[in-house]
């Protein structure tokens, strides 16, 4: 059944691409169908936003929080043609939840869930994430640091750790006084700026610049090209960077290990730092949809949506009134304006529940029968479907030798059977 709906779904794609993801200069191709759920997610960026006078759907008062990626491999028609080394297309997609602001850790009741393409949805939540980052160091280094000293700052000859230390010391009242004030751990903070700081002096490079497939080895005469990309991990629970063999980063090599290929400008060999990427699936750190009042210039403003939640919700699949979410369905004007996106519903909804309870393995593979048990590569076998291939395998041994039997007794008789030897009756 889930085979034919994805099936069904990935043809409906052909005609529209809500899913379409953004493009990046390190891959022109980055915005390949992802589009799965074309049919259920009609609803335009202009259909959000203020239209004839109405409000936007108001989001400020839930909270985004991770649930699961999964990759989905489908025919594609398209590929079959090109004769692309494969027929089956890798759809990667990210399940997310709008959770109330004051519940999001169990999230358990009036809540939206939603699926989105992997690609849209770290970009706009690794953006984010570096904003709210850089702010953070940013108010570390006025609070607790570095009073007037922004070379220090910078990290500008990758050995400062010593003046820091120093200068640290010497604003200690202002440090502690922030720290009371504005509960910023001075500590904490100064050391997490610095490794960020001094990561290319100690061969690291963010994880997150490879989000959107990137060529990380050139094709040769003895091997292929290869490049870097976003992957799901420990069954959906995380997102890590893996090896592909095509640039659209759709066929991955669990063979091989990304540090293996990576190198700074001087060829020096570097590895990851996944501190960031791991911002973007820990599912215990919601993101607030309501922004911040400094954002809006105006204390005394209404509130309004974060972009980055406006982003995904915009561009997602979307099951919301089986869990209560007071969102499109509860609007009438939206109703109107969306009626394909809420006719849809079921099917988005029934779409999500699939790929949860464990429809596809972690590649994308389809799952039949059984468990679904995640493995790296593949699914493993149950206790019942052991038995069950035993059984048959000896019952199929036991009419092969009972069949030859019959056969020897027809021959010894010359082709006629011994019909009454076999308790029949001469007419």
């Amino acid at each position: 059944m889930y085979k034919l709906l994805a099936t069904a779904l990935l043809a409906a794609s052909a005609s529209a691409n809500p899913f379409a993801a953004k493009t990046s200069p390190s891959n022109a191709k980055a915005a390949y169908h992802a589009g799965l759920m074309a049919k259920a997610v009609p609803t335009k960026n202009s259909q959000l936003r203020h239209l004839d006078g109405q409000a936007e759907v108001d989001l400020t008062g839930y909270s985004l929080k991770f649930e699961k990626c999964q990759f989905v491999k489908s025919y594609s028609q398209e590929m079959a043609e090109e004769n692309a080394g494969t027929v089956l297309q890798t759809s990667r997609f990210v399940i997310f939840r709008l959770c109330p602001s004051g519940n999001c850790k169990s999230c358990n009741s009036n809540y939206g869930e939603y699926i989105v393409s992997m690609e849209e949805y770290l970009n706009s939540v690794v953006e984010y994430r570096q904003e709210e980052q850089d702010q953070m160091c940013e108010e570390c280094q006025e609070a607790c640091n570095y009073q007037g000293d922004d070379n220090a700052a910078q990290g500008d000859d990758g050995n400062n750790n010593q003046d820091q230390e120093e200068d640290a010391g010497d604003d200690q009242g202002r440090r502690l006084q922030y720290y009371n004030n504005n509960n910023v751990d001075c500590d904490s903070c100064s050391a997490s700026c610095l490794k960020i700081e001094n990561m290319e002096a100690n061969y690291y490079v963010d994880a997150t610049n490879y989000i959107n497939c990137y060529e990380i080895k050139a094709e040769t005469d003895d091997s292929p090209e290869l490049f870097a990309g976003p992957m799901c991990a420990s069954q959906g629970s995380k997102i890590k960077i893996g090896v592909f063999t095509d640039d659209e980063c759709m066929i991955l090599d669990t063979s091989k290990d990304v540090e293996d290929y990576l190198t700074d400008d001087d060829g020096n060999a570097v590895k990851l730092s996944h501190a960031l990427l791991k911002t973007t699936y820990d599912s215990s750190d919601c993101i607030s949809c309501q922004a911040d009042a400094d954002e809006n210039g105006d204390d005394n403003a209404a509130a309004e949506n974060k972009e980055v939640c406006e982003e995904v919700y915009e561009q997602a699949g979307k099951c919301e009134s089986n869990h209560g979410f007071a969102g499109m369905s509860s609007n009438n004007y939206y109703a109107q304006q969306a009626s394909n996106q809420l006719e849809n519903e079921e099917l988005v909804c029934d779409f999500i529940d699939s790929i949860r309870s464990g429809t596809y393995s972690q590649d994308g593979e389809i799952v039949i029968g059984g468990s679904r048990v995640y493995t790296k590569g593949g699914t493993q076998t149950t206790g019942g479907q052991k038995f069950a291939l035993t059984f048959f395998i000896i019952g199929t041994v036991g009419l092969a030798v009972y069949a030859a039997m019959l056969h020897s007794q027809l021959t010894k008789g010359g082709g006629k059977a011994d019909l009454s030897a076999q308790g029949g009756a001469m007419a």
